[in-house]
């Protein structure tokens, strides 16, 4: 048997007390009331309500070791980024990569595999496999439903895995950003329960009243917090955290902790604040993660005071992973599987004939997934082929299939303030072409053709220095050391800002601009794509 002292935080009955907790192998024995213990606190481990692991760039096993420094204990995971490149066998791989540690995993089986048929997938989910996926014990829920138009128009397909969900009583998580009104309710009606894409409080409040759950959502790009966080106040059995997409640099520095503290900085209700970040998560998805009572599973966490809220130590089933800022999960060696076949290019290859005298701009917007559609004066090059506009910070970006040879899609965007060179990734959501974005093809295509090379990574090059971090799981993630791969992405993020970006995640920007299901306008392999009305646009208009 262990004993811990300290001042336990009872959230569910909005208590703290002086006392002390006995377990014994993986469960709480007792929770008893004790003077003269330690002056610290204890509470129930952090739960990120929606994550996509692949986005950290690291594997479950090494996005665990970063993860429990700062106090979580657990995740819910959807899966479908790797889904898109391996289908259900890449599912597979992220289940049993992260069973070889301490650390509570729970996964939702995809939904939408493709995510939707304007762009080439490496897989496809079909309505047999999303219940075979859901019949394992390691997922827990339906993963988001980001075809809200089949769902509003009554796609048969769609309406199938709904169905299998209800059947075998999962949880069917949302992504419905921008709906509002009779679209909210008719989407939220048929069953689905859960929305992180609000990025208005309005918006929430629509969706809050006909009784979706909202996870807050603070990522690496997409940041609602600010946004959303007075929902609280009135909502506090209605409200999650998440991260939903985090890069392996943010995640080495803080995660759902750091929700937390600026929640109670702006004097929330400490138990308001903790039954979002520990509790709301475990009871909607019916999570086998220990909230701190007697019987449970022995998943706490211990912060110094109430004030600074510093994570000193988190425990997964009475086992003590993580101590004073280091993680004491070790490494594992990890397998590697992809899905890549596609050559290498050139610059003719990008060239692209300007057909109108005005072309229409992705504008990217810092710290969004949404886009908005710009339309500037095209400049051209002495064969009349559409180039970047510096001046303007009008870009050139591509996006080439990566699982076979085919022509690359061209288009322009705008707020990457590039003043050379260019960057490009393999992590383009969701199918996870390669897309980059520059000032010059010839950088263009050495930062494509790097990453060619190594299966799958993030490049940039510039006039001085090229970098690459590789990504040989399915092109998305490394299997080395989580610290070690933060460090190297620090190191290109800071090139990229060198070369003159001044958004806030350069790379983490550019992987969206590929993300079709959040409007306006994006790029996939196939071409410029209006997301509002769900069809192809033309590059050019005179």
């Amino acid at each position: 048997m262990k004993q811990i002292t300290g001042n336990i935080i009872d959230i569910r009955n909005k208590r703290i007390f002086k006392g002390e907790v006995t377990f014994e192998n993986d469960k709480i024995l007792s929770i008893q009331e004790k003077d003269g213990v330690e002056d610290q606190y204890l509470l129930p481990g952090f739960i990120d309500a929606h994550v996509h692991i692949e986005s950290s760039m690291l594997v479950p096993s090494e996005f665990a070791r970063l993860a429990v420094v700062h106090g979580t204990v657990s995740t819910v995971s959807d899966p479908h980024e790797i889904g898109n490149v391996l289908g259900v066998e890449g599912v597979e791989y992220m289940i049993e990569n992260g069973k070889q540690v301490n650390f509570k995993f729970n996964f939702g089986a995809p939904s939408c595999v493709p995510a939707t048929t304007f762009e080439t997938a490496g897989a496809e989910i079909t309505p047999s496999e999303v219940e075979y996926l859901l019949k394992k014990p390691e997922v827990k829920y339906l993963a988001e439903m980001m075809n809200w138009p089949g769902v509003l128009y009554n796609d048969p397909v769609v309406y199938e895995k709904l169905a299998i969900a209800k059947k075998l009583g999962k949880p069917i998580d949302g992504h419905a950003p921008g709906l509002r009104g009779e679209q909210a309710e008719n989407y939220i009606k048929a069953g689905i329960s859960t929305d992180h894409e609000c990025f208005t409080k309005e918006e929430a409040l629509d969706k809050l009243k006909h009784g979706m759950k909202i996870a807050i959502r603070e990522g690496s790009a997409a940041k609602n917090f600010e946004a959303l966080i007075d929902l609280l106040h009135d909502y506090p059995d209605m409200i999650m955290f998440c991260s939903d997409d985090k890069h392996p640099d943010n995640l080495a520095e803080g995660h759902i902790n750091q929700l937390v503290t600026r929640a109670l900085a702006k004097d929330i209700d400490l138990f308001k604040v903790l039954r979002a970040a520990c509790i709301n998560p475990v009871d909607h998805y019916d999570l086998d993660v220990g909230t701190l009572n007697p019987g449970d599973q022995a998943d706490f966490i211990v912060v110094n005071n109430l004030e600074e809220f510093k994570v000193e130590s988190t425990y997964i089933n009475g086992e003590l992973v993580a101590q004073n800022g280091q993680t004491l999960i070790a490494s594992i060696e990890n397998a590697v599987i992809n899905n890549f076949d596609c050559q290498p290019i050139s610059t003719t290859d990008i060239q692209v004939k300007a057909t109108g005298s005005r072309v229409n701009v992705i504008e990217a917007l810092d710290g969004q997934l949404i886009t908005n559609c710009l339309q500037f004066p095209v400049k051209t090059d002495i064969n009349g082929n559409a180039i970047s506009d510096l001046e303007n910070d009008v870009l050139k970006v591509i996006v080439i299939n990566r699982y076979q040879s085919a022509p690359p899609a061209v288009a322009f965007i705008k707020n990457f303030n590039l003043q050379e060179g260019a960057l490009a990734s393999c992590v383009g959501h969701d199918s996870h072409n390669i897309i980059a974005v520059g000032t010059d093809d010839t950088s263009l295509v050495k930062a494509v053709n790097m990453v060619i090379e190594v299966q799958g990574g993030v490049s940039a090059v510039s006039s001085y220095e090229s970098q690459i971090v590789p990504l040989p799981v399915a092109g998305i993630m490394s299997a080395e050391d989580g610290y070690a791969v933060a460090k190297s992405y620090s190191n290109i993020d800071a090139l990229s800002k060198k070369m003159g970006s001044t958004l806030l995640s350069p790379f983490m920007t550019l992987s969206f601009m590929a993300l079709l299901v959040i409007p306006s306008v994006k790029l996939s392999d196939l071409g410029l794509f209006d997301g509002d009305k769900f069809e192809f646009r033309p590059l050019f208009s005179s």
